[in-house]
């Protein structure tokens, strides 16, 4: 996806553009493209960002690591301020941040990454914990010989009842 240069919101109708979409962004590894609309609104003193996206993911359950897949719909909506400061300040390793630093400003002069922001918004989207089903009761433990082992160390054994012994 192409970078929106932000000057040229202004020279839109109604300052406005709306990109419809079906991609792949190579940071996020997803099932089938990503399919949606962004559309980017010029205020004057911000960009008003909103989108309807949706997309598969496959991911790992945190509690028995099989993987499944989840569908992801958002209808993410961002005021992003425009601030000519960016980029303009050197930072220190550290220093004070006050609240209304905790809000997203880009130049009003640059560019509006959008697969960046919907990269973000789907990251923020993902479920967590990541659990396959409501009532998954994890890894499965199997009673073997030895007592209860966990089937993931299965193979480990096998190879270790292969190996030498140095006595």
């Amino acid at each position: 996806m192409q970078p929106i240069h932000i000057p040229d919101l202004l020279r839109k109708h109604e300052a406005t553009t709306e990109i419809e979409f079906e991609e792949v962004l190579p940071d996020l590894e997803t099932l089938m493209p990503i399919k949606g609309v962004v559309r980017i609104v010029h205020q004057g003193t911000y960009l008003d960002v909103s989108a309807q996206v949706s997309t598969i993911v496959t991911l790992t359950c945190d509690r028995c690591l099989q993987q499944y897949n989840d569908r992801v719909s958002i209808t993410p909506q961002e005021p992003i301020w425009l601030d000519e400061q960016i980029g303009l300040e050197d930072f220190e390793d550290e220093r004070e941040v006050s609240m209304e630093d905790l809000v997203e400003s880009i130049d009003p002069q640059g560019y509006f990454e959008v697969d960046e922001w919907l990269y973000q918004q789907l990251c923020l989207a993902l479920p967590h914990p990541k659990h396959c089903r409501p009532d998954c009761p994890g890894v499965e433990i199997k009673p073997t010989a030895n007592g209860l082992v966990d089937a993931r160390w299965s193979a480990l054994q096998q190879l270790q009842g292969k190996l030498p012994s140095d006595s």
